[in-house]
């Protein structure tokens, strides 16, 4: 991708240099050159090795000030824990008939699934189409769970999951380039925070190996991970 407003950006980058995390930030804004407000992206590679289940990273935070992203929440539940997830804003309440217009009508107009720990026996049948797109609940991301309200009115105020790829990294939004430096600034720290955090007790060595900022359509930043912890 070597667009003209990519070379511009990149111009403004010094690709060997380990910004500190502040400074990163502050030409990641610069970098947003598209028309459209690009979101920032955090990718940050760990030392560990996700093919150990005791090396696993994974959860999910609020960020103090969201994604800048309208966020669409499914939710699997009967009673009145349909009924309070209605009234907290959910976009989408049912049970068998959300799985059957998934399976049958091909539909995914949502971000977010959350179920009551009842409703997973139903919604195990959608494990193969859920499960690639990275829509399946989870209860480590807060996601199966009886306080549905609560995870309506989470998913809703910018609430991201990180999880390690196959390549030990994590990737996730921070907010939009409008934000402006200081509010994805303090994004950028809780969520690098809740990754520190989460380190495995059985990750040897240096954790974070790499971590680098980037808009959707600009060039990468190189954070010095030495500084994160």
């Amino acid at each position: 991708m070597t667009g003209k407003k990519y070379i511009e950006s990149a111009k403004l980058i010094e690709k060997t240099k380990l910004y500190d995390a502040e400074e990163a930030i502050g030409l990641v804004c610069q970098t947003a050159k598209a028309k459209f407000d690009e979101t920032v992206e955090l990718h940050v590679r760990l030392g560990v090795d996700s093919r150990h289940a005791d090396q696993q990273v994974r959860g999910a935070i609020v960020l103090p000030n969201g994604t800048g992203k309208t966020v669409r929440t499914l939710v699997f539940a009967k009673g009145d824990k349909a009924t309070a997830a209605q009234e907290a804003g959910a976009d989408y309440v049912g049970a068998e008939d959300m799985v059957q217009k998934i399976t049958s009508e091909n539909w995914f107009d949502f971000d977010v699934v959350i179920a009551t720990p009842d409703m997973m026996g139903v919604i195990g049948r959608l494990g193969k189409v859920l499960g690639p797109k990275g829509l399946m609940p989870n209860p480590k991301a807060g996601t199966v769970t009886m306080d549905v309200a609560k995870a309506v009115a989470e998913a809703k105020a910018g609430k991201v999951e990180y999880r390690l790829d196959k390549t030990n990294i994590i990737h996730c939004p921070i907010g939009k380039a409008s934000f402006g430096a200081e509010k994805l600034g303090e994004n950028f720290n809780a969520l690098m925070g809740a990754i520190i955090k989460a380190k495995p007790a059985a990750a040897k060595g240096q954790y974070i190996k790499s971590c680098v900022v980037a808009t959707t359509m600009g060039p990468g930043i190189k954070v010095n991970a030495a500084k994160l912890g």
